[in-house]
């Protein structure tokens, strides 16, 4: 089975948005990354799917992972690799 979609709603010289692609590209995972702080619409957007300001938001498929300190919960709990490989 194909991987989900993983979109990341990220800014430049964000550490945590780093983090979080760094983390992804570990996992060998494929993702999109949106620029919210270059495009005030995608920023809106992103708002209203997750109820959050902060960046990064992390999607893997249809599920909202959260910021990077979720993502990094869910490495860590072995539940990323499940999410990455249904």
């Amino acid at each position: 089975m194909a991987q989900p979609k993983i979109v990341i709603y990220s800014g430049r010289f964000c550490g945590y948005c780093t983090a979080a692609e760094r983390l992804l590209q570990s996992k060998n995972a494929e993702y999109e990354t949106i620029k919210v702080d270059e495009d005030p619409e995608m920023f809106e957007h992103m708002m209203e799917i997750t109820g959050r300001r902060t960046i990064p938001q992390i999607f893997i498929g249809d599920y909202h992972v959260g910021g990077f300190d979720d993502l990094s919960a869910l490495n860590q709990s072995g539940k990323l690799d499940e999410l990455l490989n249904p």
